[in-house]
């Protein structure tokens, strides 16, 4: 009676384990988040740039936009199974993750390289820039001041996201209060403390973010 006592109530040990997933969900947010916004940015100028990339990832972007991320985390994840591919969760949780970065981030990136003046541009040519010292030095500062708020908001989603990645049976923090919420009982503790991790994480971003655009757009 005394061990089924015991292991009904949290232990000290049990914030080992929360703070596994904890690194676990922010490692992966942080990987996902450089590789789709690299992919991003590169694939939002290509769509500016040429029709033809522009008609081929338009499709890929609107699925990826609209199909809930946790859908296609579980019918991706079903058909590598059945196609006998296999990966480690974190990998392909971070994929996914970040294809959905790709996406969201190409359509800010596009907008906001379309939103630079044109005659800026023109000016710099006639000045006798090439091109990519154009892009370099005009076209990417403005189009990053113009973005940067909508890009945060997307990182923001891409953390809270990352909390579907259990479904896939990686081991994040959501996942691990679940687990010791089974154990447990302590639904609610638990859950007070799995939002107040994301708030803890996500409320510091939100407010560098306004600090950094005050101080951009001074």
């Amino acid at each position: 009676m005394q061990f089924q006592l015991a292991n009904q109530g949290l232990q000290w040990s049990d914030s080992y384990f929360l703070l596994m997933g904890a690194v676990n969900t922010i490692r992966m947010a942080v990987c996902a988040a450089v590789i789709g916004t690299i992919v991003g940015v590169i694939l939002g100028w290509l769509r500016t740039v040429s029709l033809t990339v522009r008609l081929v990832t338009t499709p890929f972007i609107d699925v990826l936009r609209s199909v809930p991320m946790v859908i296609q985390l579980i019918l991706a994840n079903s058909f590598l199974s059945m196609s006998g591919f296999s990966t480690s969760p974190f990998w392909f949780g971070t994929a996914a993750l970040s294809a959905w970065m790709a996406a969201v981030t190409a359509e800010v990136a596009r907008s906001a390289f379309l939103s630079v003046p044109s005659n800026y541009r023109r000016g710099a040519r006639s000045l006798g820039m090439t091109y990519f010292q154009e892009l370099l030095h005009i076209s990417a500062p403005l189009a990053f001041r113009a973005g940067l708020t909508s890009w945060i908001g997307l990182f923001l989603s891409l953390i809270k996201d990352s909390s579907l990645a259990g479904v896939i049976g990686y081991i994040e923090f959501t996942r691990n209060a679940q687990i010791l919420m089974t154990r447990t009982h302590e639904t609610w503790l638990l859950l007070f403390g799995t939002g107040l991790f994301y708030f803890l994480i996500c409320y510091p971003v939100s407010r560098y973010s306004r600090h950094l655009e005050r101080k951009i757009l001074v």
